[in-house]
């Protein structure tokens, strides 16, 4: 049922902060992006501009200084070990920066996160993924070559969009394992990240269901825009499935949480070199006595843990389906002078009443526990029906 209604999902970025790293870029300090220039000691700096002096002198073919930085930025941010925390070069941010748009071009799939790269959940009609012969269940795990094993979705499509009239090459993993190369020319994809219908519940209540695909821009907008639509229709209670929904922006969690929760915290943050946060309710919230349910599973990530968290945590409503994915930790886009930009870890959030989600650091934790369990083996349509079952119970 999800699948019918949500369109792609529209790429986003979380918030992060500035990384703080010592290395220097180049053979003079000018190579070094601003962030990043002075924090190196002198011995380091005089190894570092040995090394490229010797690189660009004596390699047996010409190496740019852009190669260089690009390589030398990108192992700093590997040596982190953190997968949630990247480079863009300048291609891969202007590519990143189209991708925030939920007005973009693409192929035309609507996709969830996977250990290896973006499973494929939908295809949408008539798009040049279809025309492609991409399929459902399949798993995207390279694009223009690079493996996207262990990127998050957001950073992952925003590789995929581009241009439109430009081809871009995916890499498949089909369901028996084989791998396969295509290239598919990027169009116009219109996307809403949001999506809803009414169905009748238990009793004959009528439950209003939203979709959400991701935390883009206006996403707070779009879930008001669909939980009003089915108000309007009748519907006595509100789900929201946030199931596949790896997250997005921080200030539109904020605000879909506004559209449950009226006043007081929503979420807080905490960073080494940033002053404590606390986000609140903006005040345009539904009456509160139509009983709200969320529903996540192990793809509910970040914004979508915070949404659900704050739910939870300020009584407002239950969650329902698997436990989520077990994100603490939030990051920054910081753009660099050489086009290109850092997107780290270097901060964690906590719910209302104070809980952290992860495992310690970037490491993944105990996320949401539903209220109502429903595993996901039991199946997408088990899970929505538990939840149409548990918002019907609530209706007064």
């Amino acid at each position: 049922m999800r699948s019918l209604l949500l369109k792609i999902i529209a790429a986003s970025v979380v918030i992060a902060l500035v990384l703080i790293a010592g290395i220097r870029l180049g053979s003079d300090p000018g190579l070094l992006p601003a962030p990043l220039r002075g924090l190196t000691d002198h011995g380091t700096s005089s190894t570092w501009n040995q090394a490229v002096g010797l690189v660009k002198r004596d390699y047996y073919r010409p190496v740019s200084s852009a190669e260089i930085q690009n390589a030398g930025i990108s192992g700093v941010v590997s040596h982190l070990h953190d997968r949630f925390s990247n480079y863009f070069d300048p291609a891969e941010y202007k590519a990143f920066q189209a991708g925030q748009n939920p007005h973009f071009s693409g192929i035309g799939l609507n996709v969830e996160f996977s250990r290896d790269g973006l499973k494929i959940d939908r295809v949408i009609e008539g798009t040049p993924a279809q025309k492609a012969g991409l399929k459902v269940g399949e798993t995207i795990v390279a694009v223009n070559g690079k493996s996207l094993k262990g990127s998050r979705v957001e950073n992952s499509t925003a590789l995929i969009k581009g241009k439109i009239g430009t081809p871009v090459e995916i890499t498949v993993r089909a369901k028996d394992g084989s791998l396969r190369k295509l290239e598919v020319m990027r169009a116009a994809i219109v996307s809403s990240a949001a999506a809803s219908e009414v169905v009748t519940g238990p009793g004959g209540r009528k439950i209003g269901i939203v979709y959400l695909a991701g935390f883009v821009e206006g996403a707070g907008a779009q879930v008001a825009a669909e939980v009003a639509s089915v108000r309007k229709k009748g519907a006595q209670a509100i789900i929201l499935d946030l199931r596949g929904n790896g997250g997005g922006l921080l200030n539109e969690a904020v605000s879909v949480s506004s559209v449950f929760i009226a006043n007081g915290t929503i979420v807080s943050t905490r960073g080494r070199n940033r002053a404590p946060q606390v986000y609140k309710a903006n005040g345009r919230a539904i009456p509160s006595n139509i009983p709200v349910v969320v529903l996540v599973d192990r793809g509910s990530a970040s914004a979508s843990e915070i949404v659900a968290g704050a739910i939870v945590d300020r009584h407002r409503g239950i969650a329902v389906g698997s436990r989520t994915f077990g994100k603490g930790v939030f990051q920054e886009v910081t753009e660099l002078n050489n086009g290109g930009a850092l997107d780290i870890t270097v901060g964690e959030f906590f719910t209302p009443t104070g809980r952290n989600l992860g495992g310690g650091g970037v490491n993944t934790g105990a996320g949401i526990t539903p209220n109502i369990k429903v595993p996901t083996s039991a199946g997408e349509n088990a899970a929505l029906k538990a939840a149409v079952a548990a918002a019907a119970a609530r209706v007064k």
